[in-house]
């Protein structure tokens, strides 16, 4: 397990965009983020769409559903560009993909005079993508595939949307950085990690005892049956202790 420590607060961050390569003009169109502090998301977004002043190419609008028509009464870049610096001041962005997206925010700024500098004049950067590749090495490693992995659901996601995807990485991120994936954690001998995000409650030491409550006769005698009929069935029952000398009060 990676041992690398975070700063307390984390932004999660996503984009949508009018196409894939800044260096060919294009734009932001969507910025959705969502807050962390210990671990912990703490309700505070940030969210907004985006004017991008030019066309969205075809493929963009099938995969994120965003309009040209839509983004026509939405603020510029400029507009935002202060609420989005405070939002991520001071915080670790968390970001699959993250060339991707602090390519096309640097672009951005690069837009406005040169006055807003780059994204590291901001943040530092967790490319979640990265780590996965790092942590599950020779495996898809898309963001629908960590939910997969990690037993996160993502039904909802039937289109990319920049605030949606922020969401549902911060779930796999803390899971990925911290939680215990699988019940097979401890019986292939990895370390479960306890972290800030987990409940811990300790049990008192001068508890009653556990009452417990044992099977009747005829509770057993049924079970033994059970087990008869589906060892005559199957040809073997692994359970049917009764049948190799044992007792079914073995069980």
């Amino acid at each position: 397990m990676d041992k690398r420590t975070f700063t307390n607060r984390l932004v999660v961050l996503d984009t949508e965009t009018t196409g894939l390569n800044p260096q060919e003009g294009h734009r932001i169109i969507e910025i959705g983020c969502v807050e962390l502090v210990n671990r912990r998301l703490t309700g505070k977004r940030f969210h907004t769409y985006i004017n991008p002043e030019r066309i969205i190419d075809d493929g963009a609008i099938e995969v994120h559903g965003i309009t040209n028509q839509f983004l026509e009464d939405k603020p510029s870049f400029a507009d935002i560009v202060k609420d989005f610096i405070a939002f991520i001041q001071g915080a670790e962005l968390v970001i699959h993909n993250a060339p991707f997206d602090v390519g096309f925010i640097n672009y951005e700024f690069s837009r406005l005079n040169n006055q807003a500098g780059t994204v590291a004049d901001y943040s530092k950067v967790f490319d979640t993508l990265t780590y996965a590749r790092k942590k599950h090495p020779g495996q898809r490693n898309s963001l629908d595939a960590l939910c997969k992995r990690y037993g996160i659901d993502n039904s909802h996601r039937d289109l990319h949307g920049a605030l949606l995807d922020a969401e549902i990485l911060a779930d796999v991120f803390l899971l990925m950085t911290g939680g215990q994936s699988s019940l097979l954690d401890e019986v292939q001998g990895k370390a479960v990690d306890v972290t800030a995000n987990s409940e811990v409650k300790y049990l008192l030491t001068d508890r009653p005892a556990l009452k417990v409550i044992r099977c009747t006769e005829q509770e057993l005698n049924a079970h033994q049956q059970r087990l008869e009929a589906i060892e005559k069935a199957a040809g073997t029952c692994l359970w049917n202790v009764g049948a190799t000398g044992g007792s079914p009060t073995e069980i």
